[in-house]
Formats: C-alpha cells, sequence, structure tokens
C-alpha cells in the first residue's frame, strides 16, 4: 500500500510538472500588434505574421512604443515538411520586412536568428507557426499568451 502511494505521488508529481512545462512554453506577452513579442531582446522585437505570409519584425522600448530599426539583424528558418527555408529580412520604414515569403501552410516550425547589431552573437527564437485563432486571447495560435 505504502509503494502505491508513493508511486502516485511521484505521478501526480510529474505530470504537474510537465502541466508547468507547457504553460512556460506560452509564457510570453503579446506584442502590440498581435504578433509574438520576442523576448529578451534590446529592444523588444515583435514577429508578426502579414496576410500575405511575408513576416514585418518591429521593435520597441520598454514602454511598448515603437522605436525605429537601427542595425539589428534578422533571418527566419522555417522547415517546412521537412525542407529549410531560409528568409532574408531589409529595412522598410521603421521596421525589417521579410524580402520573401514564409512557406504557405501552417503549423511548421520557426526559428528567429535575431542579432543586436552586425557583430553580436545571434539569439535564436523557436516557435510552432499556427495560425488558427485562440478562442483565449484570439490571436493567432503562434502568438497566444494564455493556455487555452
Amino acid at each position: 500500500m505504502k509503494t502505491s502511494i508513493t508511486v502516485l505521488t511521484f505521478v501526480s508529481m510529474l505530470f504537474a510538472g510537465l502541466t508547468t512545462l507547457n504553460a512556460a512554453e506560452n509564457a510570453h506577452r503579446a506584442g502590440p500588434k498581435g504578433g509574438r513579442l520576442l523576448e529578451s531582446t534590446d529592444p523588444a522585437a515583435e514577429f508578426t505574421l502579414e496576410s500575405n505570409h511575408t513576416a514585418t519584425i518591429t521593435f520597441y522600448d520598454s514602454a511598448l512604443k515603437p522605436v525605429p530599426a537601427s542595425g539589428q539583424a534578422v533571418t527566419v528558418i522555417a522547415d517546412a515538411n521537412g525542407e529549410k527555408q531560409t528568409v532574408e529580412f531589409e529595412p522598410k520604414g521603421d521596421s525589417l520586412v521579410s524580402k520573401t515569403a514564409l512557406p504557405e501552410g501552417d503549423g511548421y516550425s520557426i526559428v528567429v536568428q535575431f542579432k543586436a547589431s552586425a557583430d553580436a552573437k545571434p539569439q535564436n527564437f523557436r516557435f510552432k507557426l499556427e495560425t488558427h485563432i485562440c478562442d483565449g486571447c484570439k490571436l493567432q495560435e503562434y502568438a497566444c499568451t494564455c493556455d487555452e
């Protein structure tokens, strides 16, 4: 009996830990434009998928007020159906926009490589590009901030 209780307690703790890890995957803030705010960049960067399947990176100060792009570099690697596509970005207005569209479809892996300057070490941000609308937060799933 004691062994059963110990095993049950262990399994319960393991399940609680996995649930916490799953919630942590969505533990990021929403960007002002409804995109995914990439944590720990300076300035803060928001990845937004546009209706034509291009991507825009917009930068913000600590109060989430837009600031112009100034020397940052971004590359996206999209892994759709086992084929990797590298997407380069260029300045347009105060943002960086992708030179080409991301692959069509949905549910594939994205790696956003962010460099604060040309000689800075890149930061990688990984997530699934899922475009359906979340019932909880009403954002596209790639930018979801809730546990729905």
